[in-house]
């Protein structure tokens, strides 16, 4: 004799959770777009300028 069964499972979800998660992800990940960009730009500056040049371009701008 067989029987058929069936079984229901039910999950709630927290969409705060689930969206702040997302959010989160998102910014990390533009964090680390700006951030290879940032060194991309730092480094072509040491490849075009040299590194003394680039520190005394930094010095410069803040000390004015």
């Amino acid at each position: 004799m067989t029987t058929n069964t069936h079984n229901t499972v039910t999950t709630q979800l927290d969409a705060g959770y689930e969206t702040s998660t997302f959010a989160l992800g998102v910014a990390m990940t533009s964090v680390a777009i700006v951030a290879i960009w940032g060194t991309a730009c730092l480094a072509s500056a040491m490849v075009s300028m040299g590194p003394l040049n680039v520190a005394q371009g930094y010095f410069t701008a803040l000390i004015g």
